[in-house]
């Protein structure tokens, strides 16, 4: 199974530009494939923008960032495995993404 992770960010926000600083490398530690959506380039938002809405229908729980792992995310039929909220340290935030992955074994 190949799993991806879809960081929903903004160019204006703080705390995701703060998680760009190692969220990519502790995804591809992790074996996962990471995808960069800032929320500014709507052709790349346009192509995710079905599994954002699919968790977050009108966006108001989401937070900044939030990372949706999920597999087959350019598929009609993807399927979100967990998901991540908010920025966190290097360690926490490892933490948190292992555990989703954990729950798949």
């Amino acid at each position: 199974m190949s799993l991806s992770i879809i960081k929903f960010s903004s160019e204006d926000c703080g705390l995701c530009h703060k998680m760009s600083f190692y969220d990519q490398k502790v995804a591809d530690e992790l074996g996962l494939t990471f995808i960069d959506v800032k929320m500014q380039d709507t052709a790349t938002y346009r192509k995710y923008r079905k599994v954002l809405l699919s968790k977050y229908p009108d966006k108001s729980e989401m937070g900044w960032p939030t990372y949706i792992i999920c597999e087959s995310p350019e598929a009609e039929d993807f399927k979100i495995v967990g998901e991540v909220k908010g920025a966190h340290p290097k360690g926490e935030f490892r933490t948190k993404l292992q555990e989703v992955v954990a729950q798949l074994n």
